[in-house]
């Protein structure tokens, strides 16, 4: 039987690989890599905090008592996602849709490494096989089917750097979601994962208007323009991020992000259908790879 967790995963995978669609969108309407990623959070924060409130209440589990770990939690979780999803953003003008959400998707080697690190998850030696073997896959979609000149300099571009980052910045978002969620103690799974939830959007939403006001002018009230389809990004990052904290829950960090990895498949049939794109012979031996790390992870997960 196929845990909870797994389908939760799914779902956040799917929600996730959408959201992406809506952004890449946004940014071909003019919109910066950091007004993008405002546009996540903005109209699903109001809605997260009265999700998270009106269940606390009707479960009768009321107010949480918030450890002054879960502020650490917060902050850097916070800050890391919103750093990953501006990477992610800049590598669709370098690279195609599936190919950046594939680079994005390294947060599942770097996970599994951040987690051990911050709180003490562990993976087995088979695991560890088969994230090397996910490397592999990396590698060869590092690797823009354009270029010339010699391998090495070949896979050192922009877009890779931006997809590592992204990785490491979602590796750090999720290990830090999970302990904020698991530092909450008392609750069922959904009720500490929205509460968690709840603080970050709030946290993120203030920290990205800030930015845009001072750095950025113009962006925000062009966010606000755009608010049709802004209002998509938001509903499908809501549902997507309400996924992941509840799988993160319920399972160590590296082992979601592994199942997460389900999000290629999709992004290649959006990548395909929506943007008219293709995937090359060595991108799909890239994605080959990857997968097959993906589910041996799953299978041991």
């Amino acid at each position: 039987m196929i845990p909870a967790w797994v389908w939760i995963t799914f779902g956040a995978a799917f929600a996730q690989a959408l959201r992406f669609m809506f952004q890449k969108q946004l940014v071909s309407a003019g919109l910066s890599p950091t007004a993008t990623t405002f546009a996540r959070f903005v109209f699903a924060a109001p809605v997260v905090v009265l999700i998270a409130f009106s269940y606390a209440t009707l479960s009768g589990q009321g107010a949480p008592d918030i450890p002054a770990a879960f502020w650490g939690y917060i902050v850097v979780g916070g800050l890391s996602q919103i750093l990953a999803t501006v990477c992610v953003v800049a590598i669709f003008a370098h690279r195609n849709f599936a190919v950046g959400i594939t680079l994005k998707k390294t947060e599942v080697l770097q996970s599994v490494l951040v987690g051990f690190l911050i709180l003490g998850d562990t993976v087995t030696w088979f695991g560890l096989l088969a994230i090397l073997l996910g490397i592999g896959g990396v590698l060869l979609l590092a690797d823009p089917p354009e270029a010339e000149g010699p391998w090495r300099q070949r896979i050192l571009n922009r877009a890779v750097a931006l997809g590592l980052l992204s990785g490491l910045f979602f590796g750090f978002s999720g290990v830090s979601y999970r302990g904020a969620s698991l530092s909450l103690g008392a609750g069922d799974t959904f009720y500490r994962a929205m509460i968690a939830m709840a603080f970050v959007v709030i946290f993120q939403v203030v920290v990205l208007a800030i930015w845009l006001r001072l750095r950025e002018t113009g962006q925000f009230t062009a966010v606000l323009r755009a608010w049709r389809k802004v209002a998509l990004v938001g509903l499908t990052s809501m549902i997507g991020t309400m996924c992941w904290f509840s799988a993160f829950t319920l399972q160590s960090a590296g082992y979601v992000n592994a199942v997460g990895q389900v999000e290629l498949l999709f992004s290649i049939v959006i990548g395909a259908v929506v943007f008219g794109e293709t995937v090359n012979k060595r991108e799909w031996q890239g994605l080959t790879l990857l997968t097959i790390s993906i589910v041996a992870l799953v299978l041991i997960a």
